[in-house]
């Protein structure tokens, strides 16, 4: 029987998001966070630069400029600096369950931002999925991480802005444009970041460089490939609905890879997370606008 290639590319994309965490604490051990910001984020921009042309990537607008910088600034330079940051301290497994609440953040603000209607079930579900994380952050005291899971809230939160921001740009560009767009653009800001982390990548240990490298081409760049290959054969609904499993595969992947073990409090926070998010995004009606541009649930 002949492999279905949207499955294929679903399972893809939830193994290279979830081996995206313990790929960031193997890159830690050669660079501090804002060298490993840049240079994944300086592979995934090459990457993508190769990819434009055949994907036939358009020229923005420039009056979409601002509004570029702004989700640039946001969904990845202000996203990598806080989530690598946090994943000096925080576990990758631990940190893969605080970045789920995202979506449960996202629904929040378009209530406040977009006057999106808040139902009841995404009133729950976003409480739900808050305290999961608020638990989890919480118990990182007994572990001496408690400030780094706060960083890994802040990414998820600024990731939720970005979901947000990239709404309007959506209306006139593909999902694979506004992510190079955005992912171009938070280089660009990270620029100043460049001798430093060069520098850095010509001294790293064995195995840092590869693992940033691995980070930037697959999980940021392959991984919005194959992630567009499989939204735009699907229901939004359906698609997403895979990247709840993105938790689950990162604790499997950071035990064989690291060896890491979250506690049974973090297994519980994770846990409410995933339930709350699911009842966030239960019922949600698909548009054409979302079937051809939503953007991920859980980005690493």
């Amino acid at each position: 029987m002949k492999p279905d290639k949207t499955l294929l590319a679903l399972a893809a994309t939830v193994l290279l998001w979830a081996s995206a965490f313990p790929a960031i604490r193997v890159a830690l051990r050669g660079y501090d966070y804002a060298d490993l910001s840049f240079l994944r984020l300086a592979v995934a921009s090459l990457v993508l630069a190769a990819v434009a042309p055949l994907a036939r990537v358009r020229r923005p607008a420039r009056r979409d400029l601002p509004r570029i910088v702004l989700v640039g600034a946001l969904g990845m330079s202000a996203y990598q600096l806080l989530l690598n940051w946090g994943e000096v301290h925080v576990p990758a497994g631990t940190a893969s369950m605080i970045v789920a609440v995202a979506p449960a953040i996202s629904a929040l603000l378009a209530a406040v931002f977009l006057r999106e209607r808040l139902t009841p079930a995404r009133i729950a579900g976003s409480a739900v999925a808050l305290a999961g994380a608020a638990l989890i952050a919480v118990a990182g005291g007994a572990t001496g991480y408690t400030t780094a899971a706060w960083a890994v809230v802040a990414a998820a939160a600024v990731q939720a802005a970005y979901h947000l921001g990239i709404k309007p740009l959506l209306r006139t560009y593909t999902g694979l444009e506004v992510a190079a767009y955005a992912m171009w653009a938070g280089t660009a800001l990270l620029l100043p970041l460049a001798p430093k982390a060069i520098g850095a990548a010509l001294h790293a240990p064995s195995g840092a460089l590869p693992a940033a490298v691995y980070l930037g081409a697959l999980p940021s760049a392959a991984g919005f490939v194959v992630w567009g290959y499989a939204v735009a054969r699907l229901t939004v609904t359906a698609a997403t609905a895979a990247l709840y499993l993105v938790p689950a595969a990162t604790l499997a992947v950071a035990y064989l890879w690291l060896g890491e073990r979250p506690y049974p409090v973090e297994l519980l926070g994770g846990l409410l997370t995933i339930a709350g998010v699911a009842l966030v995004g239960r019922r949600r009606p698909v548009t054409a606008a979302a079937r051809e541009g939503t953007a991920p649930r859980v980005r690493v």
